[in-house]
């Protein structure tokens, strides 16, 4: 688990399915954006790893 600069927690899970590796992000959402706001941004931080690893 890892505690972000404004205290909330987050947890990141690998698991390994076959030959995919799945990444699975859990966190404590925030009142300054929406949910949905929140998921895109999210989701932006895994597209972008997912090229960094691949060498994209």
């Amino acid at each position: 688990m890892i505690t972000l600069d404004d205290k909330r927690k987050m947890t990141v899970t690998f698991s390994s399915i076959g030959y995919v590796t799945e990444v699975v992000e859990t966190f404590d959402d925030e009142t300054e954006n929406s949910i949905e706001l929140q998921e895109v941004g999210w989701q932006a931080i895994l597209d972008n790893f997912k090229r960094y690893v691949e060498g994209n």
